[in-house]
């Protein structure tokens, strides 16, 4: 119990703590313009909901933790209301059982979790219809597209008078959440530091076409933009139908690998990179591996992916969150049976920092919350559960239960995000404004930063939008400063 400043990832806690944000951080739009709900990749299968209930003893490891380590005092206001296009609570449609992080706050504060349904399209006029109501919705998800421009549209509220930022829980996300901190107040609760996007594939495929396993590679220092080109290069046939790079998240996770994003905040500023020689030489990859046919040109399939084709042998990598596979696996679109599961982190250029686009899994407090006090108490079993070495053990024994997954996959899952927390990348572009994200993030494949893996140069790209992008964010970084 004495380890809450090792950095260690806690991933199985992740998808227990956050009923899987990191979907929440498709905000960008590489699955949000085909489906208003978290599965954006996941079949429609449901399966029997896990009523499992813990253990004795690790229900009095839960207990004696909460005592030791989380605040003692009374939760006048038992309910927190949660806005969010997916439930935190326990899903029957992925088979989940109860979160740690859950059960820590009932068992600690009585507390409970309403759950307020939105859709990924509406979720934002919807929680502005809430907030301007005045109804009390206490938390929302904080994926990209939450900040800055939450703050300068008034829509959420600093966190910094519900959360003890000092205390040893939040020692490992302290510098994280500066991310967000806009005129010295935090915005975002960060729970965990988290990869955004992995690559998976199926092992079978890999041993099948004699390739070297890509976790093996990193682990040599040797999976890098160029044997990840070179796979692609010799597994790719369409006249075959073997298809290589696939997913929605493919681009804004290759692009970041490379270690620049587009907007970011410096010394309390946004600034804009467009004119990056790093941005530039991602593109320039990026472009090359479409005229190289590397891409699944899903135009051949009423432009969506095709994640099954991974479970056929017929795809060799699937770049999403980790989220996707954090069910049961009777419902992942991939079809990869358990045991042939690979994960590998995005790869970067050879001979650079393995740089991730990383998730700052965490919430928005509501401006109005009416239960904030309760907020905090839930982030801070969030934390626990995220940090401590007793509580991880149990949520990994449970990932294992619902998940399927081999102590060696939930290691290697660890590992990915580990690099997130040590090299994160983090794009602001999303959430400065609808009109910056359109240029950048959600234009679509013919312009911003996911056209050049879609054929478009990036130089003229770059010409086009620029200028304009550059105005745009100094517009809303004097908004921000501007803010109360």
């Amino acid at each position: 119990m004495k380890n809450f400043k090792k950095t260690i990832a806690g991933i199985s806690a992740l998808t227990f703590t956050l009923g899987l944000t990191a979907c929440g951080g498709g905000s960008e739009g590489e699955g949000a313009s085909t489906s208003d709900t978290t599965a954006v990749t996941t079949t429609a299968a449901t399966v029997e909901l896990n009523t499992a209930t813990y253990a004795e003893e690790d229900q009095k490891t839960l207990d004696d933790l909460a005592n030791e380590k989380l605040r003692d005092v009374e939760l006048e206001n038992k309910t927190i209301k949660w806005l969010a296009h997916y439930d935190i609570n326990p899903s029957t449609s992925k088979g989940d059982s109860e979160a740690v992080n859950i059960t820590l706050f009932k068992s600690k504060y009585g507390g409970n979790i309403e759950y307020i349904p939105t859709t990924w399209n509406t979720r934002y006029s919807d929680l502005s219809t809430h907030v301007l109501g005045g109804d009390g919705v206490d938390f929302f998800p904080c994926d990209t597209a939450a900040l800055p421009k939450g703050v300068i549209n008034g829509m959420f509220q600093p966190v910094d008078d519900y959360i003890d930022m000092d205390s040893e829980l939040w020692a490992d996300v302290k510098d994280a959440m500066e991310i967000y901190n806009f005129n010295g107040k935090h915005y975002e609760i960060v729970n965990d530091v988290t990869a955004e996007a992995v690559v998976i594939y199926n092992k079978q495929t890999i041993e099948e076409n004699g390739f070297d396993d890509p976790w093996e590679l990193y682990k040599a220092g040797e999976w890098n933009w160029d044997t990840f080109t070179s796979m692609l290069e010799q597994f790719c046939d369409p006249d075959a139908d073997q298809w290589g790079l696939d997913g929605y998240w493919s681009e804004k996770a290759l692009f970041l690998s490379a270690g620049v994003p587009s907007v970011t905040s410096e010394n309390g500023s946004l600034k804009t990179n467009l004119m990056d020689p790093t941005v530039e030489k991602a593109m320039n990859w990026m472009y090359d591996l479409y005229n190289k046919g590397l891409v699944m040109d899903r135009s051949l399939f009423d432009w969506n992916e095709q994640p099954a084709f991974m479970g056929e042998g017929r795809e060799l990598f699937y770049i999403v969150g980790a989220w996707h596979v954090q069910s049961n696996p009777d419902t992942w679109a991939t079809g990869i049976a358990p045991e042939n599961l690979g994960l590998a982190p995005v790869p970067s250029p050879a001979g650079s920092d393995p740089y991730q686009g990383a998730t700052l899994d965490g919430w928005v407090l509501c401006k109005g919350a009416g239960n904030p006090q309760g907020v905090g108490l839930f982030a801070d079993c969030t934390r626990l559960a995220n940090t401590s070495d007793e509580a991880i053990a149990i949520a990994d024994a449970k990932a294992i239960a619902d998940y399927q997954w081999s102590e060696e996959l939930i290691a290697i899952n660890k590992e990915i995000n580990d690099l997130a927390r040590q090299y994160p990348v983090v794009d602001l572009a999303t959430g400065v404004s609808t009109d910056v994200a359109s240029l950048t993030t959600d234009g679509g494949d013919e312009i911003g930063l996911r056209a050049a893996l879609h054929g478009v140069e990036w130089a003229s790209n770059r010409e086009e939008i620029s200028a304009v992008v550059d105005m745009l964010v100094q517009e809303a970084d004097a908004s921000l400063k501007s803010v109360q």
